[in-house]
């Protein structure tokens, strides 16, 4: 047998071996908002915050640690998503916001520093986070 026949064997079991790795897709998503009065509720006076970052790190089924960087588009919202196999898909993710890049909306506006949760969910559907806060560093009087 020639090298060229070895190769086209070697060439299809990897192919045949390759399809039969389940691919898994995960999604994480959120917004970021700045709560303009503070009241720890999302009024028509809050907007959202573009350029915001966010950090999440995720570890997989067979223990491996994933660490993702995202920033918010204009709608204020970060997206994190990844291809893997199943057997090293996501099992516990933890998101949190790092910094909100908005001269005037920069404090953490919720007691909790991050969102832990479980990622069970099956390939192609993704897992909504409630929205990260900041506050403003001083009130507007229309607040008052």
């Amino acid at each position: 047998m020639g090298l060229m026949n070895k190769l086209a064997i070697f060439l299809c079991l990897s192919a045949i071996l390759l399809s039969c790795v389940s691919a898994w897709t995960g999604e994480i998503h959120g917004r970021v908002v700045c709560d303009v009065c503070g009241d720890s509720s999302i009024g028509p006076e809050d907007h959202v915050l573009e350029g915001a970052e966010i950090a999440v790190l995720c570890i997989t089924k067979s223990g491996e640690v994933l660490n993702y960087q995202a920033f918010t588009n204009e709608k204020g919202i970060y997206t994190v998503a990844e291809t893997m196999p199943e057997s090293n898909r996501w099992d516990v993710c933890l998101a949190r916001p790092i910094s909100s890049f908005h001269e005037h909306c920069t404090r953490h506006g919720d007691n909790h520093a991050g969102i832990k949760f479980t990622y069970n969910l099956p390939s192609g559907h993704s897992h909504s986070i409630r929205p990260f806060i900041y506050k403003p560093t001083s009130m507007p009087k229309y607040c008052m």
